[in-house]
């Protein structure tokens, strides 16, 4: 279930610092941060893929009220969703990379499949 991490941050910040995560990574296609970040991340990148797999304006509007970039709401719908039409989820892979070294922090790379 995602959401159930706290990262240290009040509601609000959380959000946004995920949301900014989120779209920062359907943007690009991959991701360096944190481990407990990549799996927030994870979940909540592989829902909006998985609306994004029906175009719809429902889909469309339930995308952009989570994404905060409308380019990055069009690449999800016309390249990456449609890449995943035939898989059931999945869509993302965490590659754990070692401790980072100021404050040892596990360090992992988020990338799409």
């Amino acid at each position: 279930m995602p959401g159930t991490r706290k990262l240290g941050r009040a509601t609000s910040h959380r959000t946004a610092m995920l949301r900014g995560l989120v779209t920062f990574f359907l943007e690009n296609g991959k991701i360096e941060t944190t481990v407990t970040r990549a799996k927030e991340v994870r979940a909540l990148a592989e829902k909006m893929i998985t609306i994004a797999k029906e175009d719809t304006l429902a889909n469309k509007r339930l995308v952009m009220s989570f994404v905060t970039k409308e380019s990055v709401t069009h690449k999800l719908f016309t390249e990456i969703a449609p890449k995943y039409a035939d898989r059931n989820g999945g869509y993302t892979r965490i590659t754990k990379l070692g401790p980072r070294r100021g404050d040892a922090a596990e360090m992992a790379i988020l990338e799409l499949i």
